[in-house]
């Protein structure tokens, strides 16, 4: 590993003067300065974070906060974490995960120590408590998420609106009048998750304008739930031909508990998914659906705060539009 004594043989200069050079504490003469740079620079030398940070009165790290709340599906938030770190290493961040459900005050806790130089902030809901703390910050923040009222915001995420409303575009163009959303568990929604509500808005807009009979149902994840969805639907639509699934550990599940009470896939009901790809392609049947773009998502929201850190104006609503895959859980309805 070089150290900064390594940099100043180099340079030709006392350690003391590279740590000015780095610190900006005393003013050095400029040719000094180039030669430390360039030593730096020779050497591969990667000053100490504190050393940047004194240098430059930036941390060189991000917030991503993500709170582990009831009904969140790790894997899936893991893919928007592990596109941000990867991201942020391509631009010199480092990334300090927030998991711990500490609200306002958490936010404030990092903010006001400056900890780090800008915000991801993950689980948004449509009245979310922190959004009057993230406009007031004196930090760049982006939201994955749009809450309702997302004015003075920069948020990006998948258009979940437009991909409930094109879930039901599809059933509707295979012929099916009757349909169902089986969606997040209740938490979710109690906490006005803005995602999931955002599909079922999607979903009932176009179950409505279709004239399409439509039930929405959020569902636990444990064991059994996916049969007692599947015999509750049944019991409540027994015409039911078409089902949306917002809920990935019970896509398969569910599929399976459907073909136990007798309903073959895709030849009696019909399944869509908005879940990753890899999970849709995968299944035993494998699943039309929405794909959720976690990776592009995670990667494109540090990229929104590089632009602001440098300065830079950027867009303060971006929305994926939905990409929908064709799979064999869908066919035209034969009744």
């Amino acid at each position: 590993m070089v150290k900064i004594t390594d940099v100043a043989r180099r340079a030709g200069v006392s350690p003391s003067t590279v740590s000015y050079a780095l610190s900006g504490k005393r003013p050095i003469s400029e040719e000094t300065r180039r030669r430390v740079e360039t030593a730096i620079r020779e050497l591969g030398y990667r000053p100490h974070a504190g050393a940047r940070a004194l240098a430059s009165s930036k941390s060189n790290v991000l917030a991503l906060v993500i709170p582990l709340r009831a009904g969140i599906h790790v894997p899936v938030v893991m893919q928007f974490a592990v596109a941000a770190v990867t991201t942020a290493r391509a631009h010199d961040h480092d990334v300090l995960l927030l998991t711990q459900e500490e609200g306002e005050e958490g936010l404030r806790r990092v903010a006001d120590t400056a900890m780090v130089d800008a915000l991801i902030v993950m689980d948004v809901q449509l009245q979310d408590p922190r959004l009057p703390l993230l406009r007031s910050l004196d930090r760049p923040s982006v939201l994955i998420g749009f809450p309702a009222e997302p004015d003075g915001l920069t948020c990006i995420d998948l258009d979940f609106k437009a991909a409930g409303e094109a879930c039901v575009e599809h059933l509707v163009r295979l012929g099916h009048r009757v349909v169902a959303l089986v969606g997040s568990p209740p938490e979710v929604y109690v906490r006005q998750t803005a995602f999931a509500q955002r599909l079922v808005q999607g979903f009932t807009a176009a179950a409505d304008r279709h004239r399409l009979v439509s039930a929405v149902h959020p569902c636990e994840t444990g064991p059994g739930a996916a049969r007692r969805i599947a015999e509750q639907l049944l019991r409540e639509q027994p015409a039911l031909t078409g089902v949306v699934v917002h809920n990935e550990p019970l896509l398969e599940p569910l599929v399976d508990a459907f073909e136990q009470l007798g309903l073959r896939v895709p030849g009696d009901l019909s399944v869509v998914a908005v879940c990753p790809d890899e999970l849709a392609a995968s299944a035993r049947v494998p699943v039309t659906s929405i794909a959720l773009p976690s990776a592009e998502v995670g990667a494109r929201a540090v990229e929104l705060l590089m632009h602001k850190l440098g300065g830079k104006s950027a867009p303060e609503a971006t929305l994926l539009p939905p990409r929908l895959t064709e799979r064999a859980s869908t066919a035209p309805r034969t009744a």
